[in-house]
């Protein structure tokens, strides 16, 4: 059963960040190779409210196999913990176009190399579709609880 529609993993790089770190761990989210797979990792700048250039990366996965290849990996990732704090947030987390949304710290990855789900905005940003017939908010939540169980 087809869980996740699309998904799209993104990071925000400011002018001092290390970019080529923060690709590094970017890539460690996926269990395949990009590359090797014909995903690209999008890039395109940005100006903020200082005026400074941030450069924003993302990856979007449209193939099942790759969606659930990142799912079972993601699964890993994360320990019990962290699964049952997905479950407890899951009404939060999730908006009205049935959009499921997680936060890694950046400093933790970069610093650590600890995945670390957090609510802060210098983060990796994880957008999820949930793929919910008919499309409810009840079936996505169930979906969610499904896919964190």
């Amino acid at each position: 059963m087809k869980k996740i529609h699309h998904l799209w993993l993104t990071v925000y790089i400011k002018p001092e960040d290390d970019q080529e770190d923060i690709i590094s761990n970017l890539r460690k989210f996926f269990p395949f190779d990009l590359e090797k797979e014909k995903l690209k990792i999008e890039s395109k700048v940005a100006t903020s409210f200082e005026e400074r250039k941030i450069t924003i990366l993302h990856v979007h996965l449209k193939k099942a196999s790759h969606i659930n290849q990142f799912l079972k990996h993601l699964l890993l990732i994360l320990n019990q913990d962290q699964k049952d704090l997905m479950k407890r947030q899951k009404r939060s987390r999730l908006d009205a176009d049935n959009h499921f949304f997680i936060r890694f710290d950046k400093e933790k990855l970069l610093s650590e190399g600890q995945f670390f789900i957090t609510d802060s905005g210098n983060c990796f940003h994880l957008k999820m579709t949930i793929a919910a017939f008919p499309t409810t908010r009840e079936n996505a939540l169930r979906i969610i609880d499904a896919i964190f169980q």
